[in-house]
């Protein structure tokens, strides 16, 4: 074993791209670490130089994936290859699910002693929970960040699974309370698909509640590779939008929104972590909504999902319906709704800070040398 961990991780998007730049971090609290792989600005300022743009790999259903199919499979196969070439000591897949595991099938077959981690665990208990047990011979382990993952995993068959929470967790602040009045949160989703069926909906959420009383304005947080394109979209509402980029200036966001209304995804979790209120939503195309409809999926929201119950309103469409998202936020804001959502949300803060009894919180980076260190 070298004296230094050489490491490569692939993400997707900009979540899994903090997720992997925070074990980057972490692991070098410990050891040196060269890193290498795919990612955006957050690995990047940990000292990636990304194979191509992360960009290219963050879509989402079958409407999306469908007119990039090939050039996805050619990106998956010079990832294999960059990974058999240099043979590093650990690779972390982070999320990008099918990407992650059509890499991690090419390099097992050519190189199966390099040991391939996923970080973020598929939905099966979503759907197909059959599919835990296609992973195994793959991925060596994997890093969950929702603390009942592991048990679930263990019931199906799963590969090994520990929990090691998320980063949001220690980068955002949860809040003493509600303020009673302040900005609406706007998070369309950072994929292209997602900003083109939620935007117009969110549009008329401005459009109607600008003059709520409780609404002292309108923030949009997007990806910095995204703020001229949103910008531009922005730009002709009929009140006035601050687009930010940057986790600063998003955690600052947090902490005085009165309400958010984002679309399902991983920011639901963050929102719940700093105590934010909020309204969902999403705009399914035909396959995802097959897919919810056959396996009956109760929620598609972190909080919910979290809870087992419907902690925060969940529009979820096929077709864009700005009526209904408009008419659940001003709901939600007259009916004093906030105060319910954030005594859910102290307890997903306990859950996501502490684990389980049978599975508590573990560090990342530990898992990561466990397989370093373990190496013949």
């Amino acid at each position: 074993m070298s004296p230094e961990l050489r490491l490569f991780v692939l993400a997707g998007e900009p979540s899994g791209d903090r997720i992997g730049a925070d074990l980057v971090n972490r692991l070098r609290e410990q050891v040196a670490v060269d890193v290498s792989g795919v990612g955006g600005d957050a690995l990047a300022a940990v000292g990636i130089k990304s194979l191509f743009d992360m960009n290219e790999l963050s879509v989402m259903g079958w409407a999306d994936v469908l007119p990039r199919l090939p050039r996805l499979l050619w990106r998956a196969r010079q990832v294999a290859k960059a990974i058999v070439r240099t043979r590093p000591d650990v690779v972390v897949l982070v999320d990008a699910q099918v990407f992650s595991s059509i890499v991690a099938k090419q390099v097992y077959k050519a190189a199966p002693d390099i040991p391939v981690l996923l970080c973020v665990a598929p939905a099966v208990w979503a759907w197909k929970p059959e599919r835990a047990q296609h992973l195994k011979p793959h991925f060596r382990e994997v890093m969950a960040v929702l603390p009942f993952e592991p048990a679930f995993m263990r019931s199906v068959d799963g590969p090994e699974t520990h929990y090691v929470g998320h980063p949001a967790a220690s980068a955002l602040a949860f809040r003493s309370a509600v303020p009673e009045r302040g900005p609406m949160l706007l998070l369309p989703g950072s994929r292209d698909g997602e900003l083109r069926r939620h935007l117009p909906m969110m549009r008329a959420v401005v459009e109607n509640l600008a003059s709520h009383p409780r609404i002292s304005g309108f923030v949009l947080p997007t990806p910095r590779r995204l703020e001229a394109t949103v910008k531009g979209r922005v730009a002709d509402w009929p009140a006035k939008v601050d687009v930010i980029t940057g986790e600063e200036r998003k955690a600052a966001a947090m902490a005085s929104a009165v309400v958010a209304v984002a679309a399902t995804g991983t920011v639901t979790l963050e929102l719940a972590l700093a105590g934010v209120p909020m309204v969902t939503t999403y705009v399914a195309d035909k396959g995802q909504a097959r897919l919810w409809v056959r396996f009956k999926v109760k929620y598609a929201s972190l909080p919910n999902i979290l809870l087992d119950r419907p902690l925060v309103p969940e529009i979820l469409q096929l077709e864009p319906d700005a009526d209904a998202l408009v008419s659940a936020v001003r709901s939600h804001l007259d009916d004093g709704e906030g105060p319910a959502q954030f005594e859910g949300f102290k307890t997903i803060r306990k859950m996501m800070e502490d684990g389980t009894e049978e599975d508590p919180r573990v560090n990342p980076a530990e898992r990561v040398l466990h397989h370093w260190r373990d190496a013949p």
